[in-house]
C-alpha cells in the first residue's frame, strides 16, 4: 500500500446513530501519523468499538469521510482491506488444529504463499509452539495467534481493539513487547484501543482520548501532558470503591472511582493528602494505600469525568 500520505488513518466528522437515535460517534476527525503506535483510549462506551467497526467496514458508513493511507475507505472496497490487519475482539481458531494448521486455513482460503505461516509464527514467537493444539494455548498466546492471522498479508496498518484484555500480567506484558516490536522493526502503523491505562503510557507515541462519542484530546504524550496541565491528583485505596461510593460522592463530589478500589482525587498540596487520609480513617474506610500522579490514568480521569 502506498505510503507518501502523513496519515495511515484519518477521518473528518466522523458520526455513528444506532436505530433507537442515540448518537455514539460524534463528528471524530482522527489523525493517525504513518509510523506510530496510536492508543486509542476512553470509558465503556465511549465509542471506541464503534469507531474501529467503522473503520474496519464491519458498521456500514453512509458518509466517504475515512482515508486510508489518502485512499478513499468507501471507494477502495474491499481492495483496500489488503494493506490492513485487524484484530477485534478474540481471534476465531480452529481449537483442535495447531497454530500452524490455522493459519494454513488463511493462506489457503486467500490464496496466500504459505511460506508466511513461519514467518508470522517467528515474529509472534509461537514458532516453537507452532505444533501444539491451539485449545492448549494460554489466552496470551491464543491472542499471538490472532496477532499473526493479522499479519499474515503484511499489511502496513494494524487496527487492533482490545488486545491485551483479559490477559495475566506476562500477557500483558508480551503483548505489549510484541506491538513495539512490530512498531519498530517491521515498520507498522498500529491504531489500538485499550482500557489499560499505564500500558498505553508504556507503549504509543501518541494518543487519542473519546468520551461520550467526542474527541476530547489526539496527539503525543507529550502533548497530552501539556494539554492536561500538571494539577496533583492522589489515588486512594481502599477495599471496595462500590462500599465507599456514596461517602466519596458526599464529601468529596470531585472523586472519581477507578479500577474496583481505587479513587482518585485532586489536591492542592501535601496538608491536603493528610488531612483527606485522616478524615477517611476517622470514618472507618480502610485506606489500603496513598500515592500521587501524574501520569496517564490522571490525565484520563481529568478529561473524562464530566
Amino acid at each position: 500500500m502506498n505510503q507518501t500520505n502523513a496519515h495511515a488513518i484519518e477521518t473528518s466528522e466522523l458520526n455513528y446513530m444506532f436505530r433507537h437515535g442515540r448518537k455514539v460517534v460524534n463528528n471524530v476527525s482522527l489523525k493517525v501519523p504513518v509510523g506510530s503506535i496510536f492508543g486509542f483510549l476512553g470509558p465503556n462506551g465511549a465509542g471506541k468499538t464503534t469507531t474501529i467497526r467503522l473503520l474496519t467496514g464491519m458498521l456500514e458508513n453512509d458518509r466517504d469521510n475515512i482515508t486510508i493511507y489518502g485512499k478513499s475507505l468507501k471507494k477502495n472496497l474491499p481492495g483496500i482491506f489488503e494493506g490492513i490487519g485487524s484484530l477485534i475482539e478474540t481471534p476465531s481458531l480452529y481449537l483442535h488444529l495447531n497454530a500452524r494448521d490455522n493459519l494454513k486455513v488463511i493462506t489457503r482460503l486467500r490464496k496466500m504463499d504459505e511460506k508466511k505461516v513461519d514467518e508470522v509464527l517467528q515474529v509472534v514467537g509461537l514458532y516453537n509452539d507452532r505444533k501444539r493444539k491451539a485449545k492448549e494455548y494460554s489466552l496470551g498466546m491464543k491472542q499471538r495467534l490472532g496477532l499473526a492471522m493479522a499479519l499474515l498479508p503484511d499489511p502496513s496498518l494494524l487496527i487492533l481493539d482490545e488486545p491485551a484484555n483479559g490477559l495475566d500480567p506476562a500477557g500483558i506484558i508480551e503483548i505489549r513487547e510484541l506491538l513495539k516490536r512490530l512498531n519498530k522493526d517491521h515498520g507498522k502503523t498500529i491504531f489500538v484501543s485499550s482500557h489499560l491505562l499505564n500500558e498505553v503510557e508504556k507503549t504509543c507515541t501518541h494518543v487519542g482520548i473519546i468520551h461520550k462519542g467526542v474527541m476530547q484530546f489526539q496527539g503525543t504524550m507529550a502533548d497530552l501532558q501539556e494539554s492536561a496541565g500538571h494539577g496533583k491528583l492522589v489515588t486512594i485505596k481502599v477495599d471496595d470503591t462500590a462500599r465507599w461510593k456514596n461517602l466519596f460522592t458526599e464529601k468529596y463530589p470531585q472523586a472519581t472511582a477507578l479500577l474496583s478500589n481505587e479513587f482518585v482525587l485532586p489536591v492542592e498540596n501535601s496538608d491536603d493528602i493528610t488531612n483527606i487520609t485522616r478524615e477517611l480513617v476517622m470514618q472507618g474506610v480502610p485506606v489500603r494505600g496513598v500515592r500521587t500522579n501524574e501520569g496517564l490514568e490522571e490525565w484520563f480521569i481529568k478529561m473524562t469525568s464530566n
